[in-house]
C-alpha cells in the first residue's frame, strides 16, 4: 500500500511539472502576432467553436475507453493471448471496413458519417457490459469502424467547410493545434474520471465505458443540429472510388510519402496503445493507470504547445514533422533497452513513454495541416482511410505475433522478450518514417506545387 502511495505521488509530481511547462508554452505562443490575427476574427472563432464542440466531445468519449480496456478484459478472465486477439479484431475491422468508410463519407456526407460514428461507438461501449467473448468481439468491430471515421470524416468535414467559407488556409494549422491541446486537456480529465469511477467509487473497469456514452450522444446531437453537410466525390461506384483514391496516392510522390510517414508513425502509436499497460503491470508495482494515462495526455498538450510556439517562430510544418518522428524513434529505441527481460526498468520505460506522447502532441497538428495542403478535397476521406490501411495491417500482425508468444510453453518469459522486440520493431518503423519525412519534405514546396495542381484539377473534375 505504501509503495502504491509513493507511485501515485511520483506520477502526480510528473503531472504537475508537465502541466506547468505546457501552460507556460501555451501562454507564450498565444502572445504571437499570428495568434492575435486569428483571435480577432469573430466569424472564424464562431466557426472553429462550431467544429471543436462536437469533435472534442467525441474525443472525450474515445479517451474514456483508453485506460481500462486491457484491465477490463483481464478481469473478465481472458488471458493475454485472447486479449491480443480482441485487439486484433478491432484493428482488422478498421482495416477492412475502414477502407470503404472514406468513400462512403465522401459520397453520402461527412456530417452523416460523424453521426454514425457516435452511434457505433456508443454500441461499442455498451457491449463492454457483457463478459461474453463474442459480444466483446462485436464491440471491437464497431470500435474499429468508428475509429476509422473519427480520424478521417471529422477532419474532412472541417477542411472542406473551412475552405468553402473563405478563411486563409494557414488558419487550419491553428485549429488543429488548438484541437490537439484541448484533446490533451480532455484526455487528462478522461483519465481522472476513469480512475474515479473504476477505483475510487469501485464500479470496476466497466465504469469509464458507461461514462463515455452520454458524451457521444451529446456530440451526435450537436452535429445533427448545427453542422451543414458537405461532400467529396459523389461517384456511385464505391469500388471505383476506392481505386481512384489509391491511384492518386501512387501517382503523386508527395501524397505517397506523406502516407508512409502517417502509416509508420501511427503504427507505432497503436502498438503502444496495446503494450503500455502490460509493460507497466509486469512490474511488482500496481500502477494507477488513470493517472498514468493523464500524464500521457499532459505530454500531448505539451507537444501541441511546442507546435504553436515553433510555428510562431517561423518553423514550417514539414520540419516539425521531422522533429516529432525523430523523437519517437529515440523513445522507442530507449524502450527496447528498458524492457530487456534480463533487466527491466519500468520507471525508465514510463519516462520514455512520456517522450513519445510529446511527439504525438507535436505530430497531429503538423500532419493535419500538411494533409490539408496536398490531399485533393474530393477524395480527402477516401485517401486518409487508405493511409490507415497499412497501420492497421501492421498492428494486427504485431499483436498476432504477441498472441503466439503468449501461447508458447514459456508464455511469461516469451511475453517479456516479445515486448523488447516489439519496441525494437517500433524503432525500425520510426526510422522508416524519418526517411519518408525527408523524402516528403524534399518534394513539398508550397501550395502551388504539383500536388496542389493535381488537387485543383481533381476538384474541378468532381
Amino acid at each position: 500500500m505504501y509503495r502504491l502511495i509513493v507511485m501515485k505521488e511520483f506520477i502526480l509530481s510528473v503531472l504537475g511539472i508537465l502541466a506547468a511547462a505546457s501552460g507556460i508554452l501555451q501562454y507564450i505562443s498565444s502572445r504571437t502576432k499570428a495568434a492575435a490575427v486569428v483571435s480577432t476574427n469573430p466569424d472564424f472563432l464562431k466557426f472553429r467553436q462550431l467544429f471543436l464542440g462536437p469533435y472534442l466531445l467525441s474525443i472525450l468519449g474515445d479517451w474514456l475507453q483508453g485506460p481500462y480496456v486491457y484491465r477490463l478484459y483481464s478481469q473478465y478472465g481472458f488471458d493475454p493471448g485472447q486479449i491480443a486477439f480482441l485487439y486484433v479484431i478491432g484493428f482488422a475491422a478498421s482495416a477492412l471496413c475502414g477502407t470503404f468508410a472514406g468513400p462512403l463519407a465522401d459520397r453520402f456526407g461527412r456530417k452523416r458519417a460523424c453521426i454514425v460514428f457516435c452511434m457505433l461507438y456508443s454500441v461499442c461501449c455498451l457491449t463492454k457490459l457483457s463478459p461474453d467473448f463474442y459480444w466483446l468481439a462485436f464491440g471491437r468491430i464497431c470500435g474499429g469502424i468508428s475509429t476509422s471515421i473519427l480520424f478521417s470524416a471529422f477532419e474532412a468535414w472541417y477542411v472542406c467547410h473551412h475552405m468553402d467559407t473563405g478563411f486563409p488556409s494557414e488558419w487550419i494549422s491553428s485549429t488543429f493545434s488548438m484541437a490537439t491541446f484541448w484533446n490533451g486537456v480532455l484526455a487528462i480529465l478522461a483519465g481522472i474520471l476513469a480512475d474515479v469511477g473504476a477505483e475510487w467509487l469501485e464500479f470496476g473497469p466497466v465504469a469509464p465505458f458507461m461514462t463515455a456514452v452520454p458524451f457521444l450522444v451529446m456530440a451526435g446531437v450537436l452535429m445533427a443540429t448545427n453542422w451543414q453537410e458537405n461532400f467529396g466525390s459523389t461517384q456511385t461506384n464505391i469500388g471505383r472510388s476506392c481505386a481512384e483514391g489509391l491511384r492518386v496516392i501512387f501517382s503523386n510522390e508527395i501524397i505517397l510519402f506523406l502516407g508512409v510517414v502517417q502509416s509508420m508513425f501511427e503504427s507505432v502509436m497503436y502498438i503502444f496503445v496495446f503494450i503500455w499497460t502490460p509493460v507497466l503491470d509486469a512490474s511488482n508495482e500496481r500502477w494507477p493507470l488513470g493517472l498514468v494515462f493523464s500524464s500521457f495526455m499532459v505530454c500531448i498538450m505539451l507537444g501541441s504547445s511546442f507546435h504553436s510556439l515553433l510555428m510562431s517562430k517561423g518553423f514550417r510544418p514539414q520540419y516539425l514533422l521531422h522533429i516529432c518522428i525523430i523523437t519517437a524513434f529515440c523513445s522507442m529505441l530507449v524502450c527496447s533497452y528498458t524492457t530487456d527481460p534480463s533487466a527491466p526498468m519500468p520507471v525508465a520505460s514510463y519516462l520514455a513513454f512520456l517522450v513519445l506522447e510529446v511527439a504525438i502532441g507535436l505530430y497531429f497538428p503538423s500532419i493535419g495541416y500538411l494533409r490539408s495542403q496536398v490531399i485533393p478535397e474530393s477524395l480527402r476521406a477516401n485517401i486518409m482511410n487508405w493511409f490507415r490501411l497499412p497501420l492497421n495491417v501492421i498492428t494486427c500482425c504485431v499483436l498476432l505475433w504477441l498472441h503466439r508468444q503468449e501461447d508458447s510453453p514459456n508464455g511469461a518469459k516469451s511475453t517479456s522478450s516479445g515486448d523488447h522486440f516489439v519496441f525494437l520493431l517500433c524503432a525500425i518503423m520510426s526510422a522508416i518514417g524519418v526517411m519518408g519525412s525527408y523524402a516528403f519534405s524534399n518534394r513539398f514546396q508550397d501550395k502551388r506545387s504539383f500536388a496542389e495542381s493535381e488537387k485543383t484539377a481533381l476538384d474541378e473534375n468532381a
